[in-house]
């Protein structure tokens, strides 16, 4: 079964600690991030290419940020990432190879019903964010680095704000943990809509502001270049990317729902390959 490994036990296996593996059953190490993993996109997909493929999938859930940083580092095999900025420059500096397009949802602006900030009568995610800062009221940062992070910091430039003092808290952590927070204090938060409907059961926050383009949040898979790792599981990896920008694994992302809603859409165009390793 797909395993999800903490960052220090990855960390403990680079540096050697750890049980040897058989050879011919290395397994492939995938970093994506914290909104794949809370989603449980991952816990439902994943094993259908581990049984077709006869390969145990580790899954290291961390932002995006770090998830580059372990690549560059040669400690995974793939990234499975949403921060189109970071991924560019991956590529671009030769660190990684085959980047392809997977799925795509968008981000949605969150908080109590009570909306003391006012941003569901706003018409932009600038607007929105602009009456938050405005309003005093606590906004929950991720603070982590991740691809929702890069994008929260991208609107509070868009919306002339620089971001400080006791309303707004750089949590430094996962996007679950994140919702989990602003419920509790009662604050705003920015979230991808995948892992706001897979714990909607467990907050109390609402949809308040939603559907401005800049929104969009992206997905794309690539590989480790081998050339500047040579231990990785290229091979696998390829596979992997392969496999989850074919028809048949499009279109388990495509039925994947929480509560009768689709939380991805497909965007996969499986013969397009950015970059191949040499």
């Amino acid at each position: 079964m797909t395993r999800t490994l903490a960052l220090a036990t990855l960390l403990a296996l680079h540096s050697g600690v750890c049980t040897p593996v058989q050879a011919g059953s290395q397994p492939l190490r995938l970093a994506t991030t914290t909104s794949t993993e809370n989603s449980g996109l991952l816990a439902y997909l994943l094993p259908e290419f581990e049984r077709a493929h006869d390969v145990e999938v580790h899954v290291i859930a961390v932002g995006s940020g770090k998830a580059i940083k372990l690549g560059q580092n040669g400690d995974i095999d793939a990234i499975l990432s949403h921060a189109p900025p970071l991924e560019e420059r991956f590529i671009a500096e030769g660190w990684g190879v085959d980047r392809r397009p997977v799925m795509y949802n968008d981000f949605v602006i969150v908080g109590p019903a009570s909306d003391r900030a006012g941003i569901r009568s706003v018409r932009t995610a600038r607007q929105a964010f602009a009456a938050i800062s405005s309003s005093g009221v606590d906004f929950i940062s991720r603070g982590d680095l991740s691809g929702t992070h890069i994008k929260e910091q991208a609107l509070w430039k868009s919306a002339g704000v620089e971001p400080s003092g006791p309303w707004y808290v750089s949590a430094g952590l996962g996007m679950g943990r994140v919702l989990l927070m602003a419920s509790e204090r009662r604050g705003y938060t920015l979230t991808d809509r995948g892992t706001f409907l897979s714990y909607r059961g467990k907050i109390e926050l609402e949809i308040l502001f939603q559907g401005d383009p800049p929104l969009h949040n992206p997905y794309t898979i690539m590989a480790v270049n081998p050339a500047r790792h040579e231990h990785v599981n290229y091979r696998m990896a390829r596979a992997l990317i392969d496999w989850i920008s074919a028809p048949e694994a499009q279109e388990l992302i495509r039925s994947y729902r929480v509560d009768g809603q689709p939380l991805f859409f497909c965007n996969a165009r499986s013969a397009e390959v950015r970059e191949t390793a040499q």
